[in-house]
């Protein structure tokens, strides 16, 4: 047996870990470790990506062997360890070696030849050495006249062809990239431009003693979620707009959320940043990148900072799933989750479970400290009802493994009592109406009632029953990916402006501009319900299949009391719409979508 010190070091958690980050109670050394680990798995990758492309020496075309790319990594190391743990830290080495790693055993070209991608290990070879403040020489990857340095930035070069060599050189401290007689000289601070070069941002912002570093990378090929995408070099207005949010942001978090700010720095040092979406707060992640997030521009900091808590968990949450196993491979589309449109694995409706548990935890944090605010209180109703009830759903699945039911349990031990905790009615109500218009027009889109059951009913409407029979079945159908109809999300944007979490442009005189508006829908989120129930029914007598209008319908009635219409249509609209589709066909004249889940309804508990 080898001696102690030349063992294989395992990255492991243990359970006190574990359990920490399951309840939202991690602390810094505990995202160290996560960190760590995804530093060794991508030094991992790139020694088997490398060790794999060496067999096929070709593949690098006319650029220098992939083992220079190792020793000057290797002097980098002996010179600078940190620099190096630096670079391996950087997300998007982790994206740039599963994306090549793919690639190279599939034996494909992507965006751009294999070898440009196998090529860019030069970068981050060259990247780290110029941090690490050596002499040396080498050949990188051109894309369309960028010149990718990982974590410094972007040499401008003339695009002769759209994939082709550039030569990286420097010396005693000064570094430059050359091709096709133009040099660019690289500043002494890699995050300023000049001439040639664009830098890699980096926003810091420090409130007490909690301390933030984000860079705003716009410009590495690998940031993006899926392929390599090209630079798209934000403005300066909008970089000022970023650093102010940012600020914002983590003021927020520091203020409310304490113990998240000081290991939230640890596990995210990167954001994508991408335009704004009007009435959105897109975000998104991938388990290869740990510790960078894709960012759409958004309205505030309030939201900006639930963006982050978002992202930060759904970061967390892959580190660990390369060190545990939660749950067994299955990739069923089977599970409703309030947060998408469409049925989501177990795997996504976990992650989104977790990042949404923070998002809570956020939303929780505001109400305490402002009971008065409209919008605080209603996401935090809102999110803690919707969170726990996927998590309710997820508990005993059969794929779970026994880390991941535990893993479930540490969130429902934190989750579950603040179910209880009070907030005003109109929060309340408000987020319940919220949970079952989603639901429901979830329902109508991706659950298909049996046929029998269908038939059984309409042939008893056509008899002349008062009643439905009682046999057509409360188990749900296994969910379809493929929608039945479109969903329209205006009444929750307009809910969004009601409570002021969002803005939207207004012209005098008319109301906000909010994509896909009815009438109906402004007359249901103004109070105006009586009015909205006449408008729906004109929607449905046009378009009686139109999801949002069936479950609007639905919406309208249950505001004004008890009625077996309004169960049907938002308990059961699937089957509500198939049997009046099938009764169009023939009774003439039809009966209407009201009446039909009327008679459906009787049979549908409050």
């Amino acid at each position: 047996m080898p001696p102690a010190e030349e063992r294989p070091t395992f990255h492991r958690l243990s359970w006190r870990d574990f359990d920490a980050l399951a309840r939202l109670d991690g602390d810094e050394d505990t995202i160290r470790k996560l960190r760590r680990a995804e530093r060794s798995r991508r030094k991992l990758l790139l020694h088997a990506l490398l060790a794999e492309a060496a067999k096929s020496p070709d593949l690098v075309g006319s650029l220098p062997p992939l083992d220079s790319a190792w020793e000057l990594l290797a002097r980098a190391e002996a010179r600078s360890p940190r620099t190096v743990n630096r670079m391996l830290t950087n997300p998007y080495v982790g994206s740039w070696a599963g994306y090549t790693t793919r690639l190279l055993r599939n034996g494909t070209d992507g965006v751009g030849p294999l070898w440009m991608h196998l090529g860019h290990v030069h970068a981050i070879a060259a990247a780290t050495a110029i941090q690490a403040e050596l002499d040396f020489e080498t050949e990188i990857p051109v894309w369309h006249g960028n010149a990718m340095l990982p974590a410094l930035g972007t040499a401008r070069l003339p695009a002769t062809e759209p994939f082709t060599p550039a030569t990286v050189r420097g010396a005693g401290n000064r570094y430059v990239v050359s091709h096709a007689g133009t040099t660019v000289r690289l500043p002494i601070a890699f995050s300023s431009d000049a001439p040639g070069w664009w830098g890699v941002r980096q926003v810091r912002s420090r409130v007490g003693a909690h301390r933030f570093s984000l860079r705003l990378d716009d410009l590495d090929p690998y940031r993006g979620l899926y392929e390599p995408i090209p630079p798209e070099r934000l403005p300066a207005g909008d970089v000022a707009n970023w650093r102010r949010l940012i600020d914002e942001a983590c003021r927020l978090i520091a203020t409310h959320l304490p113990e998240l700010s000081r290991i939230m720095p640890v596990g995210l040092n990167s954001l994508v940043p991408k335009p704004h979406v009007l009435f959105r707060n897109p975000s998104a992640s991938t388990g290869e990148a740990f510790g960078s997030a894709v960012v759409g521009l958004p309205t505030d900091g309030v939201a900006l900072a639930a963006t982050l808590i978002h992202e930060f968990q759904h970061i967390v949450l892959g580190g660990l799933l390369h060190l545990a196993t939660l749950y067994e491979p299955d990739p069923r589309e089977r599970f409703y989750v309030p947060w998408r449109d469409d049925p989501r694995p177990l795997s996504g409706a976990l992650q989104g479970v977790y990042a949404f548990f923070g998002v809570t935890a956020f939303w929780r944090a505001l109400t305490h400290s402002d009971p008065a605010s409209r919008r605080a209180t209603f996401e935090f109703a809102y999110w803690r009802g919707q969170s726990w009830r996927t998590l309710q759903s997820l508990r005993t699945d059969a794929t779970l493994t026994a880390a991941g039911r535990r893993f479930l349990d540490g969130i429902a031990e934190r989750l579950g009592p603040w179910q209880d905790e009070a907030v005003p009615v109109e929060a309340r109500e408000l987020a319940t109406a919220a949970a079952r218009d989603h639901l429901a027009g979830w329902r109508a889109r991706h659950l298909r009632p049996a046929p029998s059951a269908v038939a059984e009913l309409a042939e008893a409407w056509r008899s002349g029953r008062s009643r439905p029979p009682t046999t057509f079945g409360t188990a749900d159908p296994p969910p379809t990916p493929v929608p039945d109809g479109s969903w329209s999300r205006a009444r929750a944007d307009l809910l969004q402006l009601a409570v002021g979490g969002v803005r939207a442009p207004e012209r005098p005189g008319i109301r906000p501009a909010v994509p896909g508006a009815t009438a109906a829908d402004f007359a249901y989120t103004s109070g105006r319900f009586t009015e909205a129930a006449e408008g729906y029914r004109a929607e449905l007598a046009a378009t009686p299949d139109r999801p949002a209008s069936l479950v609007g319908l639905g919406l309208a009635l249950s505001a004004r009391g008890p009625h077996p219409a309004a169960r049907a249509l938002l308990h059961r609209p699937e089957l509500v719409r198939a049997v009046h589709r099938r009764l169009r066909a023939t009774v003439e004249p039809p009966p209407t979508v009201e009446r039909i889940a009327a008679w459906i309804g009787q049979l549908i508990p409050d």
